[in-house]
């Protein structure tokens, strides 16, 4: 990221700084790890829990799928005017055995993926409005 501001496309789903998590919640009653936050009702079948803690999730996990995006996606997203294909996969997070969706890093080809592979949460910047970067978590592949 440059000198501009940088604050997060949407507030509280993660964290910043050298080890971002995405935050999210795990039911007091059975334990099942939600992502966005839940705090309504526990949404697994065989729990009637209510309560939540908040929690930060597992930095890692493996690329359960991904695809490669070639169309420009319709308001309210935001991509700029020189729109280019990104590629999105699905990760299956390391403890919470849960699948986050999200855009891999930039620089990463679609060609260098492969199910199966270790990915780690990074945040980078989605697009700019008003001289600040709006960032974002995405995956990027570990060394190995």
């Amino acid at each position: 990221m440059s000198d501009k501001a940088a604050a997060p496309a949407i507030e509280g789903w993660f964290t910043t700084g050298d080890d971002p998590h995405l935050i999210g919640t795990q039911c007091k009653t059975c334990g099942t790890y939600f992502f966005p936050k839940q705090d309504l009702y526990c949404k697994n079948p065989a729990c009637r829990g209510t309560e939540f803690d908040e929690v930060e999730l597992s930095r890692t996990g493996k690329i359960w799928s991904y695809t490669e995006h070639y169309y420009q996606p319709p308001e309210p997203y935001i991509s700029g005017d020189d729109f280019e294909p990104y590629t999105v996969a699905a990760v299956e997070l390391e403890k919470e055995k849960m699948v986050i969706l999200g855009q891999v890093a930039n620089g990463v080809a679609h060609a260098d993926l492969t199910t199966g592979q270790d990915v780690e949460l990074v945040i980078e910047t989605l697009y700019e409005e008003d001289n600040t970067e709006r960032t974002v978590w995405k995956w990027k592949p570990l060394a190995g």
